[in-house]
């Protein structure tokens, strides 16, 4: 479980095919404290499981339907990745709470600033805006992020200069694959409710 918060970005230095799993390797600084084999730390909000550290390098292997389903596919070494890694208790929540399971992927159709802050619009996969409330939640590339428009399967949010500075973000343009996962309680009032969608 996760809050999106956002901790650090990683650095990818590698992302190979290997004979059971592809293999990611990223550098990273604050991921890295306390880390421990089997931990669990959202890399742009996918929940992935460490197989292997060191004082500045952190491995994952990653199943090809996690490559195929996620941004993992266009991930190339140099690409920034969010880190955060598991909520732990007595810890603060500062966002909402995130499993770390992509629903699917997002495109940006709009990314621009707008006086201090900056206008991000993304368009969902068709279907899935039945997730999205006004001023609900919303994880973007592991970035807990309020909705502060909806438009069908389409959304947008207002970015403030730090989430820009410290995430991801500031790489990305119209046309990019974004992560997303839609608010966790949302999915389980739709599967409660309306057993016959699920």
């Amino acid at each position: 479980m996760f809050t999106g918060i956002v901790e650090e970005t990683g650095k990818v230095v590698a992302f190979t095919q290997g004979g059971d799993s592809w293999k990611l390797q990223i550098a990273a600084d604050v991921a890295l404290r306390d880390c421990a084999l089997g931990d669990s730390i959202a890399v742009n909000g996918c929940c992935l499981t460490v197989t292997r550290f060191d004082a500045q390098h952190v491995w994952f292997d990653v199943l090809e339907e996690t490559r195929r389903l996620t941004n993992f596919s266009a991930l190339a070494p140099g690409a920034a990745v969010n880190l955060e890694r598991a909520l732990r208790f007595g810890g603060k929540i500062g966002g909402h709470f995130v499993t770390g399971h992509v629903d699917g992927l997002g495109v940006i159709e709009t990314f621009e600033p707008r006086g201090n802050d900056h206008y991000l619009r993304v368009k969902a996969p068709v279907g899935q805006g039945r997730y999205l409330i006004h001023k609900g939640s919303i994880t973007i590339d592991g970035i807990s992020l309020t909705v502060a428009e909806v438009a069908s399967d389409a959304f947008a949010v207002w970015i403030i200069p730090t989430t820009i500075q410290v995430t991801n973000l500031r790489e990305k343009r119209a046309g990019a694959a974004v992560n997303l996962e839609f608010d966790l309680l949302g999915k389980y009032v739709e599967k409660l409710a309306l057993p016959h969608l699920s």
